[in-house]
């Protein structure tokens, strides 16, 4: 039975986290989050030792260290600003970190991390969910076939995802570019990572508009040209999703044909830690295309609107 910390235990992910571990087997020692609304662990873990003050939490993983019951992985669901401090810690008290993402928000934090990796010899896993689901997967081993009997050819791509956030959003460290990254690191870095995986290196991006809510850009890869419109803003939706009270509105179109993977979501992250037990996992390094991306996003200037590249939601 594998010993797990959490860190960031009464946030929005980490139910995830606590069913996948219990789901693979693994036991939760102990968990800090500086909220202690973590009513949530009695359906997992009921015996966790619960921190709110690190201090005491940095204690009791000493003790436990000295009884011979180190900390084997670390699961980091702290907010994006905090994610490479508490990587760090966790290499630094001999386990592996396990972190959702994005894994970090500038590069120049993830070379540290590196770096770090080497030298205390622990692993740095980023969940990369949606490189497990079944369709996606399939596509990928799909564009792959393609791209052998066809070297050159180009994918053409329209990206919408709109989740609706109400005023909390905006109060919390979410709306605090500073602290989340934004729209592209918070909501976007799932459908950058994959299309990165699937159809290559980032070749030319620009930025069209942006907002505190809503962001709207273009960007080529390898293989694919990419239309892509983010938001939280419930204003943006489509009139039919609106009028079918939908909160969420996702959709990746590739040569004009939907590609429906809408379900399957349930087992992702439990999926992602089998791999991990399992000597898989997706290393620090593989996530660095995507925090790259979404880093040259945060700090673009706006594009002049191209109608041949802009999302057709831009208006």
């Amino acid at each position: 039975m594998k010993r797990f910390a959490v860190v960031g235990v009464g946030g929005y992910v980490a139910p995830r986290h606590l069913r996948a571990i219990k789901e693979c087997g693994g036991n939760v020692l102990c968990a800090i989050d500086k909220h202690d609304s973590v009513g949530v662990m009695d359906s997992y873990f009921p015996h966790t030792h619960f921190f709110t003050e690190f201090e005491r939490f940095d204690r009791h993983i000493d003790k436990l260290h000295r009884q011979g019951k180190g900390i084997e992985y670390f699961s980091i669901c702290s907010p994006n600003y905090l994610h490479d401090s508490h990587i760090r810690y966790a290499l630094r008290n001999g386990a592996d970190a396990i972190c959702e993402k994005p894994l970090v928000l500038n590069p120049w934090n993830l070379q540290a991390l590196l770096e770090l990796e080497k030298e205390s010899g622990k692993k740095v896993y980023n969940i990369l969910q949606l490189r497990l689901h079944p369709k996606i997967i399939a596509l990928k081993q799909s564009v792959e076939q393609e791209l052998k009997a066809n070297p050159n050819h180009i994918y053409e791509i329209d990206l919408s995802y709109i989740t609706s956030r109400g005023n909390w959003y905006f109060t919390s460290w979410k709306g605090d570019k500073a602290k989340s990254g934004g729209i592209a690191s918070n909501i976007g870095i799932h459908f950058f990572d994959m299309l990165l995986w699937i159809f290559g290196k980032a070749q030319r991006s620009e930025l069209y508009f942006e907002s505190e809510k809503t962001m709207v850009g273009y960007l080529e890869l390898e293989h694919a040209r990419v239309k892509w419109f983010l938001s939280v803003d419930a204003t943006t939706l489509p009139q039919e999703v609106k009028e079918a009270g939908k909160p969420t509105y996702r959709s990746l179109k590739i040569n004009d044909e939907e590609f429906e993977f809408s379900e399957g979501f349930t087992d992702l992250h439990t999926l992602s830690y089998q791999d991990i037990l399992n000597g898989g996992g997706f290393s620090a390094i593989e996530a660095q295309p995507s925090i790259e991306l979404v880093y040259s996003l945060r700090n673009a200037p706006l594009s002049p609107k191209d109608p041949l590249t802009a999302h057709p939601f831009l208006k």
